[in-house]
């Protein structure tokens, strides 16, 4: 089983990695900001929270988030292991997770933001199943169309330099303090830290991730 957690600003490559991750692994991922807009098109009670809330570039309340997450890990399909990208966000989805659950390994994706800015401008997104690509660094096989299902892709409506922003002062706020505590988790328990430069390109940071897996797996 193996358990792992993508930590990283918006734009440092996680949903990439995570996806890769889980072909090699053959362990599905789970996108927070997927299950978000999954529960705008099927729960109209929380629609405009959820919208309002991801158009402004700020993050949902932990209690909303924590509930639906909790309820996805429990179906069957995650109970050999996933990779979680997007959650948690801060120390308090943290410690709700450690409660529930044994994270085994934390990557944890290093960026400066002014490349952070250029990286998500030009991001596409499958919205169905939550795949990413990138015009330049990630480009789909077809122009515009998901690799898979030959679907068109879209840009993310907070995907621009305004929202960039906000998302990376909330990073900075809730997410940079959720690293120095996950440093301290590593002390008390069994968790792997890894922390990567991830300027480098996809594959090279993939590969290093999976020998840092692997080698503890042996």
């Amino acid at each position: 089983m193996i358990r792992i957690i993508m930590l990283g600003a918006p734009g440092s490559g996680k949903g990439t990695q995570a996806q890769l991750l889980s072909k090699y692994f053959l362990i599905p991922f789970i996108s927070a900001g997927e299950i978000l807009r999954q529960e705008i098109k099927k729960n109209d009670k929380t629609k405009n929270y959820i919208q309002n809330t991801i158009n402004k570039g700020k993050l949902v309340k932990n209690s909303f988030i924590i509930q639906l997450i909790k309820k996805k890990i429990k179906k069957k399909k995650y109970c050999n292991g996933f990779i979680l990208d997007g959650f948690p966000r801060t120390i308090e989805q943290a410690e709700s997770l450690k409660k529930n659950i044994n994270i085994q390994y934390i990557i944890y994706l290093k960026i400066k933001h002014d490349s952070i800015i250029n990286r998500i401008q030009g991001r596409l997104i499958h919205e169905p199943s939550g795949r990413t690509y990138h015009k330049i660094f990630n480009p789909p096989k077809q122009k515009n169309k998901d690799d898979i299902t030959g679907e068109l892709l879209h840009k993310r409506k907070d995907d621009n330099k305004k929202i960039i922003l906000t998302r990376l002062k909330e990073y900075e706020k809730y997410t940079k303090p959720l690293i120095k505590w996950f440093r301290k988790e590593i002390k008390k328990n069994k968790i792997k830290l890894l922390e990567i430069n991830s300027n480098k390109s996809i594959t090279d940071i993939n590969k290093k991730i999976i020998h840092y897996i692997n080698n503890f797996k042996k």
